[in-house]
């Protein structure tokens, strides 16, 4: 059974930096072998909206975000990773395996 990686990108303007963060940590989450589903947040709205079902099977969440999101509620009950977008952009595969790393270790 695959792991679940669901991200959350947002930016000011939620032009450029918004969809290549989330191109970066989609190619770099299955590449690791994740499933994944990323929502965007910027001048076009909420595209590709993560659900409730999303949220509660995610193994790893993050958001990688320059504002705070819409709806960041939705997210309360779970660990949420937040990153830069720029991580996101210039070292995802890096990022995905430091926020790895810190789960195993958080394992009991």
């Amino acid at each position: 059974m695959a792991k679940k990686l669901i991200a959350l990108c947002a930016c000011p303007m939620g032009l450029a930096h918004t969809f290549m963060a989330a191109q970066a940590l989609e190619e770099a989450a299955t590449e690791a072998g994740y499933e994944v589903k990323i929502e965007t947040q910027g001048a076009d709205g909420i595209q590709n909206r993560l659900t409730a079902q999303d949220i509660a099977s995610a193994d790893v969440i993050i958001h990688a975000i320059a504002i705070t999101p819409e709806d960041n509620e939705r997210f309360e009950t779970r660990d949420v990773y937040e990153i830069s977008l720029q991580d996101a952009i210039k070292n995802a595969a890096g990022t995905l395996k430091e926020i790895e790393e810190l789960i195993a270790a958080e394992q009991p």
